[in-house]
């Protein structure tokens, strides 16, 4: 229990901050709008860019740890797709956006910050390992689907132009790749250019819990009930239960088990409303499932740490 106090809680309470500063109007809905923007163009692509830039790709990129968190990401998505289009009797534009809700976990606010309040910021090399992909995996693969699904017949050279343009849209995409770049090339950066870089990154999860929380007071507990119970339980629960059996039987180490299954732990993130949003289906669910989910991950998150070794 002690946990849950010192671990999970002061992230929770960053983002209810955040909450009751915007319901109480002491924060005004377009502030929040401006704090979000920048968190998502500026402070997280720039944590994001000197994070990939300075990991030791040789060794965080271990094909245990990615194998072990994008199946068990892979199967949520799939499972929570085929569940809402076969079982709910939704539309199929419908059911591969509420699938996109058990594919993206908040691999950033929410796993960085709560990966580094259990185990310290040491911890977090195979956090960035598995986020440094996970922007490109979870939109290629949720826009793939999306548009076979919505452009049966068009041929596969639209296709790939409108993947192409949606994920090249994407501030993190741009941000990871060109980390990968300076990364891979040596390229050097001035150290003045560095700290101003460094100085903005290390805003980015304060100030993007706070946002979180701002933003979750425009939310609404609607869509049906039911749905968001199921792809909750496949992002909640499946997945981080898929991604502890396959680590385990990989022998994949402790720290880089913690690192996946906390990442898989994480409630949907906002990134799952933003998809939902581009295609105008599911949107309510979504909404909903962001909110329901992040409450309830106080909970199932302090449940995952108690069984990790």
């Amino acid at each position: 229990m002690q946990d849950l106090f010192n671990i999970i809680l002061p992230v929770f309470l960053v983002i209810g901050i955040g909450y009751l500063g915007t319901r109480r109007n002491y924060i005004t809905g377009e502030q929040i709008d401006g704090l979000v923007k920048y968190t998502q163009n500026f402070a997280i692509p720039f944590l994001l860019f000197t994070a990939i830039a300075r990991l030791d790709l040789g060794q965080s990129f271990d094909w245990r740890l990615l194998t072990a968190f994008y199946v068990g990401a892979g199967t949520s998505f799939a499972l929570a797709a085929l569940g809402t289009r076969l079982i709910f009797k939704r539309a199929g534009p419908d059911s591969v956006s509420i699938g996109f809700i058990g594919l993206f976990s908040n691999s950033v606010l929410l796993g960085l910050a709560i990966t580094e309040r259990a185990y310290g910021a040491e911890a977090l090399a195979s956090n960035f390992a598995i986020v440094a992909i996970h922007a490109p995996f979870c939109y290629f693969l949720g826009i793939t689907v999306m548009e076979i699904v919505r452009g049966r017949g068009q041929g596969i050279g639209r296709l790939v132009l409108n993947v192409g343009n949606a994920m090249f849209r994407n501030a993190l995409v741009v941000a990871l790749a060109l980390g990968f770049v300076v990364n891979l090339t040596g390229l050097f950066i001035p150290e003045p250019v560095q700290v101003a870089l460094d100085l903005i990154a290390r805003t980015a999860l304060p100030a993007a819990l706070f946002g979180l929380g701002g933003v979750l007071v425009r939310y609404r507990l609607d869509g049906d009930l039911r749905v968001i119970a199921y792809v909750l339980t496949m992002s909640l629960v499946l997945h981080p239960t898929i991604v502890i059996s396959l680590g385990t039987l990989l022998d994949l180490g402790d720290a880089a088990l913690r690192s996946a299954v906390i990442t898989a732990a994480m409630a949907p993130g906002i990134n799952t409303y933003l998809f939902a949003s581009m295609y105008g289906v599911g949107q309510r669910v979504a909404a909903s499932s962001v909110l329901i989910g992040t409450v309830i991950s106080i909970f199932t998150v302090w449940v995952w740490l108690q069984l990790l070794p």
